[in-house]
């Protein structure tokens, strides 16, 4: 996600390239494929750190508490700590840190194509100005909902946030039973991919729900009907549901 960032931020040219640092866990990688020079890697925590205007937390959650040991004594007030990590809340942030202007984000993998979905948050001493800025950076990733009740971040981790895997998931099983009907590997990924990109089009170009979309599908004893009896008497519903509520469940488990 730092790498999308980073990526986003030079290609919309809301930041020069050259003023984007990347301090990381080692120097394999990212460096070549950037434009960011290569000056600006880094493994080494030092002062240079104090200089910068936003710090942006790119750390899977469980690594968090040893990075934040490293990270603290070079941080300044007035810097804005901006989080991607699931679960790891603003307090505890504050704590680790001692810093009190967070910005808590979840995006998702689309992101990386400008597609994205991102929810965030912000704490109280983060002011309206810097906010707006800091939304201006989100969306050149894609679209970015803000919410002042917090406890919504782990929310969005399970719906928006994991949520791709679960489309990827459903299209994987609708490309294997188009296998098993007789179709080539490749004719079943076209046909599963375009049906999803065009019912996704579709939806979005007309104000219909999705229950009155599935209607005009579905007609009565027709081939759409069986199918969605099925997902009727498996409950695929409520599986679905209690998917997004561990996954939820989890994210708060991360951050603790």
């Amino acid at each position: 996600m730092g790498k999308t960032y980073a990526n986003s931020f030079i290609s919309s040219r809301f930041i020069e390239a050259k003023n984007i640092f990347v301090l990381q866990r080692n120097s394999n990688g990212y460096i070549s494929e950037s434009e960011i020079p290569n000056e600006n890697f880094s493994i080494i925590y030092d002062d240079k750190i104090n200089s910068f205007d936003v710090v942006v937390l790119a750390v899977k959650p469980q690594d968090f508490a040893i990075m934040s040991t490293t990270l603290k004594p070079y941080l300044n007030e007035n810097q804005i700590i901006f989080s991607v990590m699931a679960g790891i809340t603003i307090e505890k942030i504050k704590k680790n840190l001692a810093v009190d202007k967070i910005v808590r984000c979840m995006p998702n993998i689309p992101t990386q194509i400008g597609l994205g979905m991102t929810v965030f948050t912000a704490s109280g001493e983060v002011d309206r100005k810097e906010l707006f800025i800091i939304q201006n950076l989100i969306n050149t990733t894609g679209k970015s909902i803000y919410i002042e009740n917090e406890n919504l971040i782990d929310a969005a981790t399970a719906i928006s946030g994991s949520g791709p895997a679960y489309v990827f998931y459903f299209m994987q099983s609708m490309i294997q039973a188009a296998i098993q009907l007789g179709f080539t590997e490749s004719q079943a990924e076209l046909l599963v991919n375009q049906t999803f990109m065009g019912s996704v089009a579709i939806q979005n170009n007309f104000t219909l729900s999705n229950e009155q979309w599935i209607k005009k599908v579905a007609s009565k004893g027709g081939t759409t009907e069986s199918a969605l009896n099925v997902f009727e008497h498996n409950h695929l519903s409520n599986v679905i549901i209690d998917a997004v509520l561990a996954a939820n469940k989890r994210a708060k488990e991360l951050g603790s």
